[in-house]
């Protein structure tokens, strides 16, 4: 199956950002040239994930030469412990849960020093933030959580990393489509009423709604697929079944 392909419009549209910020991308070195047929520029899935990622570090605060320093980084094959100065170990330490709010760039880099690119691919999925040269902030306690939690029952952090990648996009789409929905239906409706005070609270009803309901129903639809995705696999069926 071809991979998507992306004119600068479509780009836009797809990362939710405009043309004009993909231009300022470009002229700061962040984001990758198209390929050219004819007079037309042509982006792949790796520019849409490039421009999620900017998008990303843009959210933490952090500058685009700080993010080109990052991303060039990342682009050479380097890890970023060797622009912080982190020396790479011999031996990756397991990696434990932790409550605090900031981590020290060392440890941080230790507990990813067997994923290519670890520290700038959590950077990136807004797990940690950089604070300065020697320390980071966790951003995202919840979905570090989740990683600590699959790296202590044996699944390899690079694979989750991955994996996370892509669900985050997938949820992404996702999202996108539960808030189009609500601003075509109840929305447009409170837009063509008289925006009473009730017109309003029932608004703000629906969106209560909207949300909750939404999270409930991804839950439950996620749940069945995992379930029929594994019922599908008979030889792990069956050795689970001799448990």
């Amino acid at each position: 199956m071809a991979s998507a392909e992306y004119t600068i419009d479509e780009l836009a549209r797809a990362a939710g950002t405009t043309v004009r910020s993909l231009r300022v991308y470009h002229e700061r070195g962040v984001l990758p040239s198209p390929e050219v047929r004819g007079r037309t520029g042509f982006y792949g899935p790796e520019h849409l994930n490039r421009v999620a990622t900017i998008s990303r570090l843009l959210d933490r605060g952090i500058k685009l030469n700080g993010i080109r320093e990052l991303l060039e980084a990342w682009d050479r094959g380097d890890d970023l412990g060797d622009i912080l100065g982190v020396i790479e170990p011999d031996a990756s330490p397991e990696i434990e849960p932790s409550s605090d709010d900031t981590i020290a760039a060392t440890e941080l880099a230790e507990r990813y020093s067997n994923v290519p690119h670890g520290l700038a691919r959590v950077v990136g999925l807004g797990l940690y933030e950089p604070v300065d040269a020697a320390t980071y902030r966790v951003v995202d306690a919840k979905l570090v959580r989740v990683v600590e939690q699959l790296t202590g029952v044996g699944l390899p952090a690079e694979e989750i990393l991955a994996d996370l990648e892509k669900m985050r996009t997938d949820c992404d789409r996702i999202a996108r489509r539960v808030v189009e929905l609500f601003q075509r239906t109840a929305w447009t409706r409170y837009s063509d009423s008289e925006r009473t005070p009730d017109d309003l609270a029932h608004l703000t009803d629906q969106l209560t709604a909207t949300r909750s309901i939404a999270v409930q129903t991804a839950t439950e639809l996620v749940e069945r697929s995992i379930g029929k995705y594994l019922e599908g696999d008979t030889e792990l069926t069956e050795a689970l079944a001799q448990g």
